[in-house]
C-alpha cells in the first residue's frame, strides 16, 4: 500500500522538486530534518512559484495603462533599462545552461516589459517608433543567442545588469519624486517584483551558485524596495489634473 501511495507522489515530486535520492531521504526514510534536501525542496518550490507569478506579475501594469489610456508617471528610460537587465539574465542563463526554473521568469517578464515599452511609446504618440523598437529588439536578441556572440560579451551583459537596475530604478524614483505621485505605476506589480527578487537571492545561490546572478538580485531587491516604499508614501497622492477634476 505504501509503495502504491508513493507512486503518484514520487511522480509529482521527482525530478521537478526533488532528486530521487532526496525523495528517498525525506519520504522513504522519513528524515524530515535533512537540511540539504530541504534546501533543494525550498529552492525548487520558490523557483516554480516565482515562474508562475512571473506569468502575471506585470499584467496589472499593462491593464492599468490600457484602462487609463495613459502611461503617465512611468519612466520610459527606467522600463528600457529593466528590459536590458532581464535580457542579460536570460541570455547569460541560457548560454551557461542554468536550470530553466532558475531564470525562466526573466523570459516572461521580458515579454511583459517589452509590451509596456511599446505602450508607453504608443500613448506618447510614438507608435511607429514603438514598432521599430520591437523589430530592433528582436534582431538584437537573436544575435545575442546565436553562436556569433562570444561568451565574454554575454558575461559583460550580465555584469551590466547591476548598473542598469540601479540607474533604471533611480530614474523611476526620481520621476515619482518630481511628480509627487506614482501615476499609473501598478502597486500589485511593484510589490510582486519586490517579493520575487528577494526570493531569487536564495534560489540563485542554491541552484546556480553564481555570485554574479545572486548579486544582481540583491541589488534588484534593494531598488525594488525603494519603489515599493515610494508607492506607500504617495499612496493617497493624485496627479494635479485629477485633483482639478474633482473640485
Amino acid at each position: 500500500m505504501a509503495a502504491e501511495a508513493d507512486g503518484p507522489l514520487k511522480r509529482l515530486l521527482v525530478p521537478i522538486l526533488l532528486p530521487e535520492k532526496c525523495y528517498d531521504q525525506l519520504f522513504v526514510q522519513w528524515d524530515l530534518l535533512h537540511v540539504p534536501c530541504l534546501k533543494i525542496l525550498l529552492s525548487k518550490g520558490l523557483g516554480l512559484g516565482i515562474v508562475a507569478g512571473s506569468l502575471l506579475v506585470k499584467l496589472p501594469q499593462v491593464f492599468k495603462i490600457l484602462g487609463a489610456k495613459s502611461a503617465e508617471g512611468l519612466s520610459l528610460q527606467s522600463v528600457m533599462l529593466e528590459l536590458v537587465a532581464l535580457t542579460g539574465t536570460m541570455v547569460y542563463s541560457i548560454t551557461n545552461n542554468f536550470p530553466f526554473s532558475s531564470w525562466s521568469e526573466a523570459l516572461f517578464l521580458m515579454l511583459q516589459t517589452i509590451t509596456i515599452c511599446f505602450l508607453v511609446m504608443h500613448y506618447r504618440g510614438q507608435t511607429v517608433k514603438g514598432v521599430a523598437f520591437l523589430a530592433c529588439y528582436g534582431l538584437v536578441l537573436l544575435v545575442l543567442l546565436s553562436p556569433l556572440t562570444p561568451l565574454t560579451v554575454v558575461t559583460l551583459l550580465q555584469a551590466s545588469n547591476v548598473p542598469a537596475v540601479v540607474v533604471g530604478r533611480l530614474l523611476q524614483a526620481a520621476t515619482n519624486y518630481h511628480n509627487g505621485h506614482t501615476g499609473q505605476l501598478s502597486a500589485i506589480t511593484v510589490f510582486l517584483l519586490f517579493g520575487g527578487s528577494l526570493a531569487r537571492i536564495f534560489t540563485s545561490i542554491q541552484e546556480t551558485g553564481d555570485p554574479l546572478m545572486a548579486g544582481t538580485f540583491v541589488v534588484s531587491s534593494l531598488c525594488n524596495g525603494l519603489i515599493a516604499a515610494q508607492l506607500l508614501f504617495y499612496w493617497n497622492a493624485k496627479p494635479p489634473h485629477k485633483q482639478k477634476k474633482a473640485q
